[in-house]
């Protein structure tokens, strides 16, 4: 694999030339909705909502703690910034001392993936890149801990890509935790005042017009990775060529009484009916309150890759 040498001073790894350029899979014609990676719409006006909520609390905590008549739970409140820290630094600690770190020569796929959506998004620096048992569950998470940033792969997901099982997913899912962190949600300051997300309701709303905004960035990532993502996530490494992505998002719309909305609203995750939904139809946001409109039609060319003999669902 041929690399291209970086310019004097640029701050990343040299990358391997096939990464420049339009990245694979993507859909031809319209793009639509989010053609570059954009944050939510409710998402800063939830997020001031939710600072604001946690100002106060930190406030009547500081107030009560002084006043002598604290309990433990004011006092824990007011120790928030001190336990944070920690928190942040030992989850750090765990993946430096267990996981296994991606490199050049170690997980290279998942390692240029991470090189390339950094930048992509314009991140300063590339973050670290850690690979860590699954057993089983599929998941990928990304932190922070003081000026460090870092993603994290359970193996399971990572297989997708290790084994070729589906690159274009592995991509998205990396594509999407870095947009985490080009967004600043892991930013110690912004968690710090985060402290009212423990609040029913409007703490996993928030939650999840953070996940459509990372969304946005995996879709401008691998667009071609978001179909194979969902199926994933639903169904597991081994069953998502099975799922049928387009049943999935016409559901969003079709699945309906109080508890289905119920779901939603208390997930700190969009529900995967109304994520297909949304990755699908990138005219509008994605839905945070109430299930999506059923979108026109897609095209059969929409969602087209390239493949053997011609452009493949």
């Amino acid at each position: 694999m041929a690399i291209v040498e970086s310019p004097p001073g640029h701050p990343y790894p040299h990358l391997p030339a096939s990464f420049y350029g339009t990245p694979s899979g993507s859909p031809p014609g319209p793009t639509g909705y989010l053609e570059h990676p954009r944050r939510h719409p409710w998402e800063i006006g939830l997020l001031v909502l939710v600072i604001v909520s946690s100002v106060l609390l930190y406030l009547v905590a500081a107030a009560v703690v002084l006043s002598g008549k604290s309990s433990l739970l004011w006092i824990s409140i007011v120790a928030t910034p001190i336990v944070l820290f920690a928190l942040r630094g030992l989850t750090y600690g765990k993946q430096r001392a267990n996981g296994v770190k991606m490199s050049p020569t170690q997980f290279a796929e998942g390692y240029w993936l991470v090189v390339e959506a950094a930048r992509r998004f314009g991140l300063s620096e590339v973050p670290d890149a850690y690979v860590v048992l699954g057993n089983g569950l599929i998941n990928a998470f990304s932190s922070g801990h003081g000026f460090r940033r870092y993603v994290v792969v359970y193996s399971d997901l990572f297989e997708i890509g290790g084994q070729a099982r589906d690159p274009e997913a592995l991509a998205f899912i990396i594509g999407h935790e870095v947009g985490h962190l080009a967004a600043g949600h892991a930013s110690y300051w912004r968690q710090l005042m985060q402290l009212a997300m423990r609040v029913p309701l409007l703490g996993p709303t928030l939650s999840r017009s953070m996940e459509y905004t990372a969304d946005n960035y995996g879709y401008a990532f691998r667009p071609a990775g978001a179909r194979k993502a969902i199926g994933v996530l639903s169904a597991g490494k081994y069953l998502l060529r099975s799922v049928d992505f387009d049943g999935m998002a016409d559901r969003a719309g079709s699945e309906t009484g109080f508890f289905v909305w119920l779901a939603n609203m208390v997930s700190s995750h969009p529900v995967n009916t109304w994520r297909a939904a949304a990755l699908r139809n990138r005219m509008v946001a994605g839905s945070l309150f109430f299930r999506p409109k059923q979108p026109a039609p897609v095209p059969p060319t929409a969602w087209a890759v390239p493949g053997d003999g011609g452009w493949a669902r």
